[in-house]
């Protein structure tokens, strides 16, 4: 895992849904932790694009609905600033999901990933449809 150029902000957090880009079945699925995060007490825990997050499947497929994954955040509705002033958001929160190691359980991405999580996730990166 590399570090990334920008600090992108933390906008999504607990009970937040989000399409699943990916083809592994999944459809829709709703964040309940975010790995690696460290806050105040009894704050939820928000993540921002390229971070891990513990996620369970709501809508897809019947045999991997209310199964407990991980996934990395690929978009995010939300404005961030890149460093060199750029200004990006998408039109919805996107994930992918990702096994135990940061491998993609689809075979592709649909849609755009950010350049900050192509950094960070290279296997993603290379089955992504394109990066912006």
């Amino acid at each position: 895992m590399k570090a990334i150029s920008a600090k992108p902000t933390r906008t999504l957090t607990q009970k937040t849904r989000c399409v699943c880009a990916d083809n592994s079945g999944a459809k829709e699925v709703e964040i309940i932790s975010v790995i690696g995060y460290r806050g105040r007490k009894r704050a939820n825990p928000k993540a921002g694009i390229a971070d891990l997050v513990v996620v369970v499947v709501k809508k897809g497929k019947p045999q991997i609905r209310k199964k407990v994954e991980r996934a990395v955040i690929i978009r995010t509705k939300k404005e961030f600033r890149r460093a060199n002033g750029l200004r990006v958001k998408f039109e919805d929160n996107a994930v992918a999901l990702v096994d135990e190691n940061g491998l993609p359980k689809g075979s592709e991405i649909k849609g755009p990933i950010a350049k900050e999580a192509a950094e960070r996730w290279p296997k993603l990166a290379g089955i992504a449809q394109y990066v912006v």
